[in-house]
């Protein structure tokens, strides 16, 4: 019984409490059975749904609960500072606490070696990543944890991302603060999304704590539906084709011929794409049962006719997200904004690094001044200029959201010259305005290859393995 109960009870790194595993499924049955006495008192529903979900994530992510903690709790004040705030500049300073305390969280636990190394590789020094927090509780604790190994928490690049939009859209009014700490925890904690997404508005789920519980038969069908597709998409297809060929590629390129290589890199476009929606799909099947709708993640993203339409199509909640709170904020396709030079420089200094030449930077300065004068000078190329370097920037700190290695990078900018190089070439293309069905049929085609390639950069693990596929 002792036995069961610490099963239960204490978190274990090999066994993550995640959908395709058969104890979530216990998790959730014993969940709907509870929710299903209190689901009428919404303030007790909303207490007990956000209990059971830092539970679920201490199952998933063990003591870093007290990350997520930090996050919610951090936010919840903040947002509540700056609606309380009787001046504009106090807002703003608020904003930019919660933006700097966010990215700086994202930064410490998922970048941390990605500058480390970067920065040894170009000085020649000999800087290490040290945890001083592991440090300390094995002195006076006497654990024994790893001091130079930080393991980036489960989710933390979502539900940072989550809070983060949530104090911005407080600062712009388009929501108000909420009042109850739990409601809130219970908003950024909500188990079926928290650690996979989609990343959820607030305008788009606080409402829903406060409305009656309500699933319709269809609905109900629907929830069905999605939780096995996507068990289906995850377990059936991506799982098997990853471990039976693509895995197997990935590790010996060589071994294999040029077409197996070719056919594992287009395995990995349906194994990415069966995961990351099959999770998503589970993640608005399990919430829609209990009466949640959480956001559409994919609409169909190899149906694309082009980039654009691509980024339309895929991982929606993030391509919206930063649309919304990075590439407007830069200026869009309007203008660019003193953020947009601020992004352009710190981009470039990262590429100085990376090609460890330091005699670049001032030839990087000199066209960074260039484009800054061309962009003056000549109102008519200002907004291509501008736009474009928008586009870009936004294509490559996205790229960097999702892994950081400097392959992530170069796929995000991939994609950016992408869109790019696609919209200028609408304006010429004879066949754009087709709709025959082989013209259609050729622009999917196209642009499926195209996405399919950038993904030998996300998927290697390192800069040469890349080479080597």
């Amino acid at each position: 019984m002792s036995a069961f109960l610490k099963d239960i009870f204490i978190y274990d790194q090999d066994s993550p409490l995640i959908f395709t595993r058969f104890f979530f499924w216990g998790f959730y049955a014993v969940v709907l059975a509870v929710y299903s006495v209190i689901y009428k008192k919404k303030a007790l529903r909303n207490a007990y749904l956000f209990l059971v979900s830092l539970f679920f994530y201490y199952k998933t992510g063990g003591l870093f609960l007290f990350i997520l903690i930090f996050s919610t709790v951090t936010d919840y004040f903040i947002g509540l500072a700056i609606y309380n705030s009787k001046n504009a500049l106090g807002k703003r300073l608020f904003v930019a606490l919660s933006v700097f305390l966010n990215l700086g969280v994202l930064a410490f636990f998922k970048y941390d070696y990605f500058f480390t190394e970067t920065i040894n590789a170009v000085f020649n020094t000999n800087f290490e990543v040290v945890t001083h927090a592991a440090k300390w509780s094995n002195f006076f604790l006497g654990t024994h944890f790893d001091l130079g190994k930080i393991l980036p928490p489960v989710g933390i690049s979502f539900f940072t991302f989550q809070t983060m939009s949530y104090t911005i859209d407080v600062y712009q009014g388009k929501v108000e603060p909420v009042r109850s700490m739990l409601d809130f925890g219970f908003y950024v904690s909500f188990f079926p999304q928290l650690v996979s997404g989609p990343i959820v508005r607030a305008a788009q789920f606080i409402p829903q704590l406060y409305k009656d519980f309500s699933l319709s038969k269809q609905e109900f069908g629907q929830a069905i539906f999605l939780i096995l597709n996507g068990l289906m998409k995850k377990m059936f297809v991506g799982d098997f084709i990853a471990v039976n060929l693509i895995d197997r590629v990935f590790a010996n390129p060589h071994t294999y011929t040029g077409f197996e290589n070719l056919m594992a890199l287009y395995g990995y476009s349906l194994q990415v794409y069966c995961d990351f929606s099959g999770y998503t799909d589970i993640a608005i099947g399990v919430a829609l049962l209990m009466g949640f709708y959480l956001p559409v993640n994919f609409n169909s993203p190899y149906k694309a006719k082009n980039t654009g339409e691509f980024w339309k199509r895929w991982h929606m909640s993030l391509s919206s997200w930063l649309k919304d709170y990075l590439y407007i904020p830069m200026g869009g396709n309007r203008e660019g904004s003193l953020f947009t030079w601020i992004n352009l420089s710190a981009i470039l200094f990262f590429v100085i690094l990376l090609a460890g030449k330091l005699w670049l930077a001032p030839l990087f300065l000199a066209f960074i001044l260039a484009v800054w004068l061309l962009a003056r000078l000549s109102p008519a190329l200002k907004k291509n200029i501008t736009t474009n370097i928008n586009i870009m920037l936004t294509m490559l700190l996205g790229g960097l959201w999702h892994g950081s290695n400097w392959t992530f990078v170069m796929w995000g900018g991939l994609n950016g010259v992408g869109v790019i190089v696609y919209k200028y070439w609408r304006k010429i293309s004879p066949y754009e305005s087709s709709t025959h069905w082989v013209a259609n049929a050729w622009k999917i085609f196209l642009t499926f290859n195209f996405i399919t390639f950038t993904r030998i950069w996300f998927r290697g693990e390192t800069w040469k393995g890349t080479m080597d596929l």
